[in-house]
């Protein structure tokens, strides 16, 4: 594929880009950083995407392999562990509709899992991926994508029970 079909693409595919960048980095200042390296690898290796697979899917892959290169660096220099993101710092991506207060608790709940559970979430309920895609996005088997949508299924049900009992005692 050439580099300016690779910059045409990549504008419908920067809201898919963003959110899965922030399940992995959990801050936005991080996640801005990590589209931009992206979209930039993305138009390098234009030659490297085949039109028979997925665009998205092959930008999702890009910036999976970025983040984990980073997070090796950091580590290799020992750095802090990263702040986790505080919901109210999320973005209005869609300015002008009203938000919905449980959304938003569920929003915090998902930023709470571990990373590699976020990141299933994202690509799986969030973003529609079928299982299979987001295990060649994450480089990981089926079973194991499986695994972590189980775990943070019950995490989140679990949420959501105690949620609702608060909800009930309120209307008391």
């Amino acid at each position: 594929m050439k580099p300016r079909s690779v910059r045409d693409l990549l504008p419908r595919s920067l809201p898919s880009i963003w959110r899965f960048a922030l399940s992995l980095t959990g801050d936005v200042e991080m996640t801005n950083d990590l589209v931009q390296s992206t979209c930039l690898r993305a138009v390098e290796k234009a030659d490297q995407f085949r039109s028979s697979g997925s665009f998205e899917g092959w930008c999702l892959q890009i910036c999976r392999s970025i983040w984990l290169n980073e997070l090796r660096n950091r580590a290799s220099r020992q750095d802090k562990a990263f702040a986790t993101l505080d919901v109210d710092q999320i973005p209005d991506l869609a300015p002008g509709i009203e938000h919905n207060l449980y959304a938003k608790e569920i929003i915090s709940r998902v930023m709470t899992l571990p990373d590699a559970q976020r990141s299933v979430v994202e690509l799986v309920f969030v973003q529609q991926f079928t299982y299979s895609e987001a295990a060649v996005i994450l480089d990981i088997p089926i079973g194991t994508v499986m695994s972590r949508l189980h775990a943070s299924r019950k995490a989140l049900k679990e949420f959501a029970g105690v949620t609702k009992r608060e909800m009930r005692k309120e209307q008391k």
